[in-house]
């Protein structure tokens, strides 16, 4: 099996997820109705329906440039907080990438690590607060810690467990940041909005970057 794909090919993987915020678009504004203002889904379409767009009416657009031009669109065109995470999010995944022609296992981990990091500047949350954290923290712990003993693959299948873990641990916490955290313990028993679409974008990065491999 290849362990590597190339960064022009890998603009398979951009549309993938940008596929899979629009086909969930339902989905992720009924999680963010407990805690927030249900309009999670329509914003995350909104702003991935812009940037599809705008990838589609350039020419040899690769995936770096295409994380980017995602990136551009969600800090420039979508309000709240999660244009400015997100933004941030996929403007690592393109910094760390741009360089390369060949997007290996080594590669994708220092795109998850700036993916991270740049999140991270912007926000104090951590796991256990019932947030994207709580998902994105353990996938990227994951992913590095099979970096060097396991392939490209196993790599991402574990990142992907971490992250669904992630993702069913918000249900057992009370919101502490965000909007969320104005209903308290009635968020008890629901999973986190922002979780959820950050869990779905690393299934689909995970998706898209297996079925290149």
């Amino acid at each position: 099996m290849e362990q590597s794909f190339t960064n022009e090919n890998g603009l398979f993987v951009v549309k993938k997820v940008i596929d899979t915020i629009k086909s969930n678009r339902e989905y992720l504004s009924e999680v963010d109705s407990v805690g927030g203002d249900g309009d999670h889904g329509i914003n995350m379409n909104k702003g991935f329906t812009m940037a599809e767009k705008a990838i589609d009416e350039q020419e040899h657009v690769n995936m770096s440039e295409g994380f980017k031009i995602i990136s551009d669109v969600l800090v420039n065109k979508i309000g709240g907080s999660m244009g400015p995470l997100y933004g941030s999010f996929f403007r690592g995944l393109s910094v760390a990438s741009r360089k390369e022609t060949e997007i290996t296992k080594e590669v994708f981990g220092a795109m998850l690590d700036k993916a991270y990091q740049n999140i991270a500047m912007l926000t104090e949350a951590k796991v256990g607060d019932k947030t994207l954290m709580d998902v994105l923290i353990p996938a990227v712990e994951a992913y590095r810690a099979h970096l060097a003993t396991s392939s490209f693959a196993d790599c991402l299948e574990e990142m992907l467990k971490a992250a669904e873990a992630g993702l069913e641990s918000t249900k057992r916490m009370a919101a502490k940041v965000g909007r969320a955290s104005r209903i308290g313990d009635r968020s008890l028993g629901h999973q986190d909005a922002g979780a959820t679409s950050c869990y779905l974008m690393l299934k689909a990065l995970a998706e898209g970057n297996n079925d290149l491999l």
